[in-house]
């Protein structure tokens, strides 16, 4: 990984108790360039993995409970970074969700429902916004950083042609938005930041396992092979790729 450049630098991974989030945590690991690791995690009962690793690896590792729709615990974990160090080189948004219980996504119209609607724009949405008002004053230094949130391609306009999943796919779609005008105000105060949307692709994880059986085997990725695409990704972005929406080859996506 030739990013970041500069040694030593500090990472933070918001959603890390599993998935692509845990995934990027182990790769981090193996970098030695990252001295500091943040990982946040909403419930202790999935972070059993991720709590083994930070007692494996105490001097870089740290976790933090966060709940990204509670400001108050985002504002207290940025607070508590803060104590320890000055900047941050990456951020990676990787929570999101796309089914929980009765939250399921929606095949048409008469599925569609306020409560379920409000829960897939809290999490997928506005939590990454509140995150980039946190994290602004991490950023404010002069090397290269980037902040990057975990979108999907289904939350691209141009690219809907089949409709349904009408939560999920605005929310993503908001998100993007969200980190579009975060490019804006970042570049005005953080010119070294780089702050984009990435598609991850199909992961085998537990937000897609419900929809798999029609997923080609070779255009379902392990986590191992999505979170080394995307560090791909990640590494060859320059400042005029900020605010961008990019696909795990690399390829931008439409709006």
């Amino acid at each position: 990984m030739s990013f970041p450049n500069q040694n030593p630098a500090h990472a933070l991974i918001v959603g890390a108790s599993q998935g692509i989030g845990l995934g990027f945590v182990k790769k981090l690991l193996n970098n030695d360039k990252f001295n500091k690791i943040y990982a946040t995690y909403r419930n202790p009962e999935s972070a059993t993995e991720l709590k083994t690793l930070a007692t494996e690896n105490s001097e870089r590792l740290q976790c933090l409970k966060v709940d990204i729709i509670n400001e108050v615990q985002i504002e207290e974990a940025v607070k508590q970074i803060k104590t320890e160090v000055k900047t941050l080189h990456l951020a990676i948004n990787s929570v999101g969700v796309l089914h929980e219980g009765n939250l399921q996504p929606e095949k048409s119209l008469k599925h569609v429902n306020l409560e379920n609607l409000t829960r897939y724009f809290q999490i997928n949405s506005i939590g990454g916004v509140l995150l980039a008002k946190h994290l602004l004053p991490l950023f404010k230094h002069q090397d290269k950083s980037v902040f990057a949130s975990i979108s999907a391609k289904v939350g691209s306009i141009g690219d809907n042609n089949l409709g349904g999943w009408y939560g999920y796919r605005a929310s993503k779609t908001a998100l993007n938005m969200f980190m579009r005008n975060v490019s804006i105000e970042y570049a005005r105060s953080c010119p070294k930041n780089i702050v984009v949307t990435l598609h991850p692709g199909t992961t085998n994880t537990r937000l897609s396992q419900p929809f798999q059986s029609n997923v080609p085997p070779e255009k379902l990725f392990s986590i191992d092979r999505t979170v080394n695409q995307l560090i791909e990704v990640i590494e060859k972005l320059e400042p005029i790729d900020s605010g961008q929406f990019f696909s795990w080859d690399g390829n931008k996506l439409s709006w």
